[in-house]
């Protein structure tokens, strides 16, 4: 759930650097709002385990998490309606099942998915591994946000080797 937290963190994290076509508005998500819904999964998961529940209150955590936690900042109605297919998209009872194997994306050079239980130290080697270059489809958008980002890239550095 951690690792999900965190992907869907970054997720909306990078969305940004595609202006318009990422956010309607550009939004300051922090650390805060990861730390805040990181503790309101361990409340969930503790309360879970204390009275022996088998399924945790998704629609619940989704709504904490994408109308109060992160969707508190966020003041653009179809904007909103991207965070929450994010956390439908992230969280639910299917990240946990054994038959399918779910996936965040898949591209041809990197599956992004949950890692397998282990120690923190091969989360760690298995997090270094993926790639630093990441398509715009991992984050569901057209292949074609690219041409955005680089083209407001090469206009900042121009820009700023211009004011220099």
């Amino acid at each position: 759930m951690v690792y999900v937290l965190a992907y869907f963190h970054a997720t909306i994290q990078e969305r940004k650097k595609f202006g318009k076509i990422g956010w309607n508005v550009t939004y300051d998500f922090n650390e805060s709002d990861f730390r805040i819904s990181f503790r309101l999964i361990s409340m969930y998961l503790a309360k879970a385990h204390t009275n022996n529940e088998e399924n945790l209150p998704w629609d619940t955590l989704r709504y904490l998490i994408g109308e109060a936690m992160y969707g508190g900042r966020v003041t653009d109605d179809f904007d909103r309606r991207v965070l929450n297919t994010y956390l439908k998209e992230y969280f639910g009872d299917f990240i946990f099942d054994k038959n399918q194997k779910f996936f965040f994306s898949q591209q041809k050079d990197f599956e992004y998915v949950i890692p397998e239980n282990m120690d923190v130290e091969r989360y760690l080697e298995y997090i270094g591994n993926i790639p630093i270059y990441q398509s715009p489809t991992v984050f569901g958008l057209h292949p074609n946000a690219e041409i955005q980002y680089s083209t407001n890239s090469a206009k900042s550095l121009w820009l700023n080797m211009i004011e220099m």
